[in-house]
């Protein structure tokens, strides 16, 4: 009898056994199937899209503007752990806007309408230095967020000044170094290097990826001192852009 018995506490503490390790097996697969290692490695990309430049400006010589555009460029992303990854790369960038200023006229004599129309095109590189995750939800589809800095470069900001003027306001506003006709901006009015934050996110499958974000500029671009002023012009830059991306 003894021995009856203690052969069915071994088969059953067994049979337990078996079962809970079964069972941990059973619920472990679906989380070792979608558990990513990491491993060393890169993604590649090649991107477009649609941007709009937001110039927010307190000089006399350049007033609030909004330009738009677009962008192509390619990425890289280095693999790190825990889903993130480092993103760096180039694109290039193209924006223009328009903007009329209305000034007073200087001349008591005449009833001419005062106005200068800026015509900007605007020329950078980017290069973002970006710290990226990636969320996966089903399947191939997955959450993207990315933050970082980003450094542009303006490669050349013509702007194309088209006036309406009588003599003695074109004279006024020249002393006070407003622009009155074609010129450069880059270079002694604004400065070429802008250092950007920026923040975005967007949805990806398998190997496209639309997404969108905007860049915060920190530096205070102008740098140009009116004539008859110590005044320092303020001009800080953000812009927002969707873009669509492919891996290859």
């Amino acid at each position: 009898m003894k021995r009856i018995l203690l052969l069915l506490i071994t088969i059953t503490c067994a049979t337990a056994m078996w079962s809970q390790e079964s069972r941990d097996n059973f619920l472990d697969e679906p989380q070792k199937k979608d558990k990513r290692e990491y491993h060393f490695g890169a993604d590649y990309r090649v991107l477009a899209g649609y941007v709009q430049d937001w110039q927010n400006s307190t000089a006399l010589t350049y007033p609030d503007l909004y330009l738009h555009g677009g962008k192509l460029g390619f990425t890289v992303d280095l693999f790190l752990p825990y889903d993130l990854s480092f993103v760096t790369g180039v694109s290039y960038t193209l924006t223009a806007g328009q903007h009329s200023q209305h000034w007073r006229s200087m001349n008591a004599e005449t009833t001419q309408k005062e106005v200068i129309e800026h015509h900007i095109t605007k020329h950078t590189l980017d290069i973002p230095l970006h710290l990226s995750y990636r969320q996966k939800l089903w399947k191939e589809l997955a959450l993207v967020f990315y933050g970082g800095p980003q450094l542009q470069f303006g490669l050349y900001e013509y702007d194309r000044c088209v006036t309406s003027l009588s003599p003695a306001t074109q004279q006024w506003l020249e002393d006070n170094g407003v622009h009155t006709t074609p010129y450069n901006r880059n270079g002694d009015e604004l400065m070429p290097f802008n250092l950007q934050i920026s923040v975005g996110g967007g949805l990806e499958w398998d190997s496209y990826r639309l997404q969108a974000g905007y860049d915060f500029g920190l530096i205070n671009r102008a740098r140009q001192y009116t004539n008859n002023s110590q005044y320092k012009p303020f001009m800080r830059e953000w812009s927002w852009n969707v873009c669509f991306a492919y891996r290859f």
